[in-house]
């Protein structure tokens, strides 16, 4: 039985009906635009949020401190956004666009392990992924 059959069926009404289809095409279209980034991006993004989750380092975002946890998990929510809106190039793509600052108040993220000094996001991470690139013994994807 058809999509349409099923939705006539189950919503006899016409104004359902068609909220009910537009709601099904709007998802479907914003599904089909969603871009993941490459595999070999997407693994290095990883390995940065990983080290960030593991780093024992805190991270503040509009003047509150969280967990590393919080942080990754905060950032993947960024990382899902960005790639809706498009393909995430590059693991530096993904710093500037989603990990260096609050889209809310544009505020620089910033990373403070231990008793160190805050430093920016963009700073800690693209320190992160020079290390986490040159364990690998590999070059920007």
């Amino acid at each position: 039985m058809g999509c349409m059959r099923v939705l006539h069926l189950r919503y006899p009404h016409p104004v359902k009906r068609f909220n009910l289809t537009a709601a099904f095409i709007f998802w479907w279209c914003m599904a089909a635009g969603a871009a993941p980034a490459a595999a070999p991006v997407r693994a290095e993004i990883d390995a940065l949020l990983n080290k960030l989750q593991t780093s024992g380092c805190q991270f503040n975002r509009n003047g509150a401190w969280h967990s590393g946890s919080e942080a990754r998990d905060h950032l993947l929510g960024k990382l899902e956004y960005i790639e809706r809106k498009g393909t995430v190039g590059s693991a530096e793509q993904f710093i500037e666009l989603a990990a260096s600052r609050s889209s809310f108040s544009g505020k620089a993220y910033q990373v403070k392990c231990g008793d160190a000094a805050p430093v920016e996001s963009r700073q800690w991470l693209s320190e992160q992924l020079k290390i986490i690139r040159s364990a690998a013994g590999k070059n920007p994807p």
